[in-house]
């Protein structure tokens, strides 16, 4: 389990370009966000489950490497995993890649062992746990739970 990457599939949008026709530097950083959402949702963490229960999980750190550019209205898969998870911290890695118009328009389970098609940028996002007062909160005292099921998958 802690080798699967979920996948979530979208396609370039113009309004995401610059005058280059490239997709600007700072996309990639929303659809780390998106990526991350969708992967919380899938294992059932979702944010707003978290909010409601007092909890919120700003970034503190993030990290971004460009290999390639990604144009409009290319079809993208972002693959997000959990890279390590404490009591009070929480880090996510990120692929974001090309695929082919036939991947994208397959409907493939959203989890996958290996990320697939040609690698954009990869990445990582560091997060910590805190209270609705931004005090750190230790997640396995407050949901022991959700604590169990991080450890699961790292």
């Amino acid at each position: 389990m802690a080798e699967a990457w979920q996948r979530e599939k979208m396609r370039v949008q113009y309004k995401d370009t610059d005058q280059m026709g490239i997709v600007h530097h700072g996309n990639y950083v929303t659809w780390f966000e998106v990526g991350r959402t969708e992967w919380m949702r899938h294992y059932g963490i979702a944010y707003k489950k978290m909010e409601v229960l007092g909890l919120l999980l700003p970034v503190i750190d993030v990290n971004v490497n460009y290999k390639k550019s990604a144009h409009f209205d290319d079809c993208i898969a972002i693959f997000t995993k959990i890279a390590n998870a404490s009591p009070v911290r929480l880090e996510f890695s990120y692929e974001a890649r090309k695929i082919s118009e036939e991947e994208f328009k397959r409907s493939e389970e959203k989890e996958t062992v290996e990320p697939s098609g040609e690698l954009l940028a990869k990445g990582s996002t560091m997060h910590m746990w805190v209270n609705q007062e931004w005090k750190p909160a230790r997640i396995n005292k407050v949901t022991p739970e959700v604590y169990t099921v991080l450890q699961n998958l790292i």
